[in-house]
């Protein structure tokens, strides 16, 4: 593999790197969240997605979008798995 493409792929394309940030508060809700014994599955795979983006500055995939906007449309989820919900979709790339 020529050294170029491994470095602009280990560096990210333009198209797919995320500058976006999850706040330290909302960084910590998620962490919370993921020890959290009773958190649901929704709110714990929201909550690994911020963490990401937290540490990595990864983006939202298609899937993870969909289904937060879902959890923030639905009166079934808490305020804490709506604010992880909401983080995300703020971040998400307005390409899509």
């Amino acid at each position: 593999m020529p050294l170029a493409f491994t470095q602009k792929f280990l560096e990210g394309s333009e198209m797919t790197k995320n500058t976006n940030q999850s706040s330290p508060e909302i960084a910590n809700l998620a962490a919370l969240t993921m020890n959290d014994p009773k958190a649901s599955q929704i709110a714990k795979k929201l909550a690994a997605s911020v963490l990401s983006q937290a540490k990595f500055g990864k983006q939202t995939g298609v899937d993870l979008q969909t289904i937060a906007s879902r959890v923030l449309q639905s009166p079934k989820y808490s305020a804490d798995t709506k604010s992880l919900a909401a983080s995300l979709l703020s971040q998400s790339t307005k390409d899509r």
